[in-house]
């Protein structure tokens, strides 16, 4: 791809147009959250790409549904929206294994796969950079990712069974993988509820504090009314025992992260599968936003298929990822679509902070690759949804089986160019937002 290369003036003002777009309303609505959400994303350029999935796309869309390896199939699958080098990690599954997989779907929607791949080549451009590794490791890494995608979407293709390609578990997983599935083995309902709640009389409720916001009786109704609507979102097999429906305590939240700052939340305490405390659950409710992607994927038939944002993220993690949570479903608060879902005790991050060794480094891609190629793989005509009625993976086998040489190039290309870019564009961000260039901050 070849990335135009504006001067830093009018990069500067593309950025905050594209800021408006994507932000504004929010911003305008809590400006301290995206002073602290830009903070955060000042820290670095990786944390910078991390925050502007809108500004990665802006720059997509000359691409629209054409170019190499697009065709009607492969065009319009189900994709992640944000796959970059840390949103992966673990996850219990509905069947109760520790899973280590992609997560946080908050932009999946439907588009051409080779989004989410070049999103991911050119994180990995800026993780390699950031660890000092030079231009040719960046391309080893590059092509490791590209090798084990094409790979894993081969025998998924080719009619591989489910116990030849195991999911990473505690079972299966190496390296970094098995160090986040062990962390995540480690930890404990009961440490989450203590760190989020307390016994008062004789029951568990929210701790004051801690960024919680006490709620008055209109909108604890409202928050109420719209668990009422989450619950007739739920698969039947979700919830074993009535009692976990029961609602013990609700609290409010206001997101202040990288990907959730402004939007309003809800974390909603329940009785758990007994009667004993340390099984309780906790839900969290928050507003789900506009994918970035959605802004640039003009095909009506996509956009209609969903109620809402809440609607449109859930049914996006459905296909995209196998066993996924059995407490996540949509609901509707004020008007605006809301993801409902547990905040797991089990949720541990990939963390990078310890992977400097080229060899770990390159071992951790390649599983990347693989989970990536599972992903796409698990969201087509088997995933219970008409919008992709067609085998993903013999589609994307199919259109990179037609120039098999040209793929990693692709992805190397991209992942240079790309990142060179995203670090231009952090120093243009931390240059206007330290200047008070940023409207409304």
């Amino acid at each position: 791809m070849s990335v135009p290369q504006p001067t830093a003036t009018e990069r500067g003002e593309h950025i905050l147009a594209v800021f408006d777009t994507a932000f504004g309303e929010l911003l305008a609505a809590d400006p301290a959250a995206f002073r602290v959400k830009f903070r955060k994303m000042a820290g670095s350029a990786f944390a910078f790409y991390r925050g502007t999935a809108c500004l990665f796309y802006s720059d997509l869309e000359r691409e629209a549904h054409s170019g190499p390896y697009l065709d009607e199939r492969t065009g319009r699958v189900w994709i992640h929206g944000d796959l970059h080098a840390e949103n992966f990690g673990t996850y219990m599954d509905a069947n109760g294994r520790l899973i280590f997989n992609v997560n946080d779907f908050d932009e999946a929607y439907v588009g051409p796969f080779t989004w989410d791949l070049k999103r991911l080549a050119a994180s990995l451009a800026l993780l390699g950079y950031a660890k000092a590794l030079s231009d040719e490791q960046i391309t080893h890494l590059v092509r490791i990712f590209a090798a084990s995608y094409r790979e894993r979407i081969h025998a998924l293709a080719t009619g591989a069974k489910t116990d030849e390609l195991p999911p990473f578990t505690l079972d299966t997983a190496e390296g970094a993988l098995l160090d986040a599935l062990r962390d995540a083995r480690s930890m404990t309902r009961f440490g989450l509820l203590d760190s989020m709640t307390e016994i008062r009389d004789f029951e568990r409720r929210f701790s004051a504090g801690g960024g919680a916001i006490e709620l008055d009786a209109a909108a604890r109704y409202k928050v109420l009314a719209a668990f009422d609507g989450y619950l007739e979102t739920l698969p039947e097999s979700s919830l074993a025992r009535p009692d976990s429906y029961r609602v013990k305590d609700v609290v409010g939240r206001r997101g202040i992260g990288i990907g959730s700052a402004g939007l309003p939340s809800y974390n909603i305490l329940l009785e758990g599968n007994s009667d004993a405390l340390e099984n309780d659950v906790v839900i969290y409710l928050k507003q789900a936003q506009t994918p970035a992607v959605s802004r640039h994927v003009t095909d009506a038939a996509v956009r209609e298929y969903f109620q809402h944002e809440g609607h449109r993220t859930v049914i996006s993690q459905r296909a995209l990822q196998a066993h996924a949570d059995p407490w996540l479903g949509w609901t509707e608060l004020d008007g605006a679509g809301q993801l409902v879902a547990e905040v797991s005790p089990y949720a541990v991050d990939l963390d990078w902070s310890d992977i400097d060794d080229p060899r770990d480094i390159a071992a951790t891609v390649a599983d990347l690759g693989r989970a990536t190629a599972t992903m796409h793989a698990a969201a087509d005509d088997s995933s219970g949804h008409s919008l992709v009625p067609f085998s993903t993976e013999r589609a994307i086998d199919a259109a990179i089986a037609a120039d098999e040489e040209g793929f990693a190039e692709l992805l190397v290309d991209f992942a240079h160019a790309y990142g060179a870019r995203a670090r231009a564009d952090h120093q243009i961000f931390v240059d206007l937002f330290r200047n008070g260039r940023i409207p409304g901050l």
